[in-house]
């Protein structure tokens, strides 16, 4: 679930969903809203024209029919009733302007007629009524549960007579009614879109992505990789097309490269051979014997470097390897050859390498740590994303400024420039280039207990991470 949440595809979903649940709720909102406004004016319509005709009524009856009017027209919701002044002891009604002019466009007489309207909501207990059957009232009551919240509007209509009609009337705000098919609309919206979404995101945007990303991965291990199709929306097409042509000159780069060192160490060869049979003719043994050991030391460094060159520019294939096995068999193989090697397998992560190419930069590793510590101790292990070797020998270590030297080319310690003890100073070199190449490194560090450690560090395979 987090690795669904972290990834781009997870995050759009999300994104979607909640802008349509966001716009749905507010178009509920808007609609639970504009119903409840129009019931509240349609019911204060009503009963302007209620408080209207009873105007009406009251003018155009005798004083002894005004009473019985009254208690006909009044209900637990509505209150009719005379006085010699308005309930509304204010002109100004600026929410109820429609419900005024309502009244005077249906009562007679002059049009300017004081008529005063009151809105406001509140939350009370019902109106009493007077003269209304009990069993009407107490079903009233058990509709309403006793207390209401509503809006109440207060009417003061000026009769000819000088007298004043009030009106009390509470509209009990209608029940909530969630429109059902709004939710299933939706339900039905919010599928088709997330299923055009994810078609549109696996074929057209992460697909493409999670294929450049797997390449460049690949492409960094020192793996071969095919030129990526190009497709998907204009980003990601130019994306693709800037790894095509990184890739294009980052292989044009090191192929050149390859070629000129290899080009280079062969043609010393000629020369080289011609000092050697010049060096043989010197008559002085002593002068003759230094100008050979120099010579071969020479001839020793251009057949290492012809060697480094062969085996970066091998296009060995790349396969899944148990990172333990592989480094328990050559650990192997150079114990047969009387080396002390002790290996330790505490995890066995899967590693994408080229068994041939990773095997020598081991066996560099291996034989210097045998060589200048009389053994080494081996140990595999896992870390998140990384498989871990860890090489331990016994020897002196080396100083703290030379840990990250010792890897550039022709770099040795041992000092007697004897090619049995010191070797070119190109082994280190070619394993952390051969691991490099696997999108791996090597560090070295001198241990608290003695000796040097070397730690190489491998991304594990694609398919286990």
């Amino acid at each position: 679930m987090k690795v669904f949440l972290n990834s781009l595809r997870g995050q759009l979903i999300l994104l979607i969903i909640a802008a349509l649940a966001t716009a749905q709720l507010v178009s509920l909102w808007l609609f639970v809203d504009e119903r409840t406004m129009a019931v509240h004016m349609a019911l204060g319509l009503e009963t302007a024209g209620r408080a209207a005709n009873i105007a009406r009524l009251i003018e155009e009856t005798p004083p002894e029919l005004h009473q019985p009017i009254l208690r006909a027209a009044s209900s637990p919701l509505v209150q009719f009733y005379l006085s010699d002044g308005p309930s509304v002891d204010h002109t100004g009604h600026d929410v109820g302007g429609m419900v005024a002019d309502n009244i005077r466009g249906l009562l007679p007489g002059d049009a300017a007629r004081q008529i005063r309207v009151e809105l406001h909501e509140f939350t009370a207990d019902m109106l009493p009524v007077e003269g209304v059957p009990s069993t009407m009232a107490e079903m009233h009551m058990a509709m309403m549960h006793d207390r209401i919240s509503a809006v109440e509007m207060q009417l003061s209509i000026e009769l000819a007579s000088q007298k004043w009609l009030n009106v009390d009337t509470r509209f009990h705000s209608p029940p909530l009614q969630w429109p059902w098919m709004s939710f299933v609309s939706f339900g039905l919206t919010a599928t088709l879109i997330l299923v055009a979404a994810i078609w549109f995101l696996l074929t057209r945007l992460t697909g493409p992505l999670r294929r450049l990303s797997q390449a460049a991965d690949r492409f960094g291990r020192g793996e071969e990789v095919e030129e990526l199709a190009v497709f998907g929306p204009t980003e990601v097409r130019n994306l693709t097309e800037a790894f095509n042509h990184m890739r294009d000159r980052l292989t044009r780069y090191l192929s050149d490269r390859t070629r000129l060192l290899g080009a280079l160490g062969h043609d010393l060869r000629s020369p080289l051979t011609g000092l050697r049979v010049r060096a043989e003719l010197v008559e002085d043994e002593e002068t003759r014997t230094h100008l050979i050991e120099t010579i071969e030391e020479m001839q020793d460094m251009v057949d290492s470097t012809l060697s480094f060159a062969k085996g970066v520019a091998t296009r060995e294939p790349s396969t899944d390897t148990h990172l333990g096995d592989f480094v328990s068999g050559v650990a192997n193989d150079l114990s047969h050859a009387g080396n002390l090697i002790a290996v330790s397998v505490a995890d066995n992560p899967v590693v994408t390498i080229r068994p041939l190419l990773l095997k020598r930069a081991l066996r560099n590793i291996l034989e210097n740590a045998c060589r200048y510590g009389d053994s080494a101790d081996v140990t595999v292990t896992r870390s998140e994303e990384e498989a871990i070797i860890s090489v331990l020998d016994r020897g002196p270590g080396i100083p703290e400024h030379m840990l990250d030297a010792v890897f550039d080319p022709f770099v040795r310690l041992e000092t007697s420039r004897s090619r049995e003890t010191g070797g070119a100073g190109l082994g280190l070199s070619i394993a952390r280039t051969i691991i490099q190449s696997h999108g791996g490194n090597i560090s070295l560090v001198n241990a608290e207990s003695g000796g040097l450690c070397a730690q190489i560090t491998l991304p594990v395979s694609l398919e286990e991470a």
